[in-house]
């Protein structure tokens, strides 16, 4: 079939809108300590079984020892710290905004890699940093109302704060993995599918993210009376499953089937429009009133990260 990567790349990003949106609302019913321990025990559980119907064990091939280190760390940095900001800017800013700032990852990942992989950044990347940042500041600043007529942050500083965490760490776990997908792939007694290694390498994020997440869970206020609720309530329940099959586990599985139909700088482009696609249904659900400025911004700052697979 003509297009069915595109298509396929399409459907990623309409999941990862719904993930957000879901994410917003299980945050605001759960809380985000307790959703994302359930998270990523449910991501562990899908792992297992796709592990089980794959290769007949429900356990990841073993790897050495230094690819389970970066995989945890990587883990601990995208999941648990990333993820937990990323929860939290939902509450504070809601999940549009969020997401907008998460165009910043491949900025921040391009940094990265550069840092510690020594792949150059010409000028290209430099050009997408820019047209990222040039949409991010349209979208979330406007003339402020004390009649000096200058620019200032039109939302709170806190949830950005939250917001720009969540796309700094999510871009160093990103080169953080791949760093472990490396050394994991050249441990391997037997070679795997390539679409099955980064499953194998969620898999063990995935267990830093549980054991960070209920630490945190352990000594915040609420504890683990929160996560017992939570587990108790259908709907929570739900949530949170929904939210892990469109996520991690339907939109990772999905991105990777995308890149075989079509080229890889298409297919990243077209998976990155979830800040666009979010707007109208937020606005639907929200009944929260959308500038001009605002979803021209948006479109600049996608366009920004587009810029970093197709230049």
């Amino acid at each position: 079939m003509k297009y069915t990567g595109e298509l396929i790349s399409i459907g990623v990003a309409l999941s990862w809108t719904l993930t957000a949106l879901l994410a917003e609302y299980g945050s605001k019913r759960i809380g985000n300590l307790p959703l994302n321990v359930m998270r990523m025990a449910i991501a562990l559980l899908c792992s297992c079984l796709l592990f089980w119907v794959v290769t007949g064990t429900p356990l990841p091939a073993g790897a050495s020892y230094s690819a389970y280190g970066w995989m945890l760390l990587s883990g601990m940095v995208g999941f648990v710290i990333g993820d937990f900001c990323l929860f939290q800017c939902y509450l504070i800013i809601g999940s549009r905004f969020g997401q907008l700032f998460m165009t910043l990852a491949p900025v921040v990942a391009a940094v990265m890699a550069w840092l510690t992989l020594g792949q150059l950044i010409g000028w290209q990347g430099v050009l997408a940093m820019a047209v990222t940042l040039a949409g991010i500041a349209i979208s979330v600043l406007g003339r402020s109302h004390d009649g000096h007529h200058r620019l200032s942050l039109q939302l709170p500083l806190n949830g950005v704060l939250f917001a720009l965490g969540a796309a700094a760490c999510q871009g160093v776990g990103l080169v953080l993995s791949k760093i472990g997908m490396n050394h994991y792939e050249a441990s391997l007694a037997a070679p795997c599918p390539a679409w099955l290694l980064p499953f194998y390498a969620n898999f063990f994020r995935c267990i830093a993210g549980t054991i960070g997440f209920a630490l945190l869970l352990h000594y915040s206020t609420r504890g683990w009376d929160a996560l017992h609720r939570a587990v108790t309530d259908r709907v929570s329940l739900s949530t949170a499953l929904l939210i892990t099959l469109f996520g991690p586990f339907i939109g990772v599985g999905c991105s990777l089937l995308a890149l075989q139909y079509t080229d890889a700088g298409v297919a990243s482009t077209l998976m990155a429009l979830s800040p666009i696609f979010i707007i109208a249904p937020y606005r639907w659900i929200y009944k929260q009133p959308v500038s001009v400025s605002s979803v021209v911004g948006t479109v600049i700052s996608v366009i920004g990260a587009s810029l970093f697979f197709l230049l």
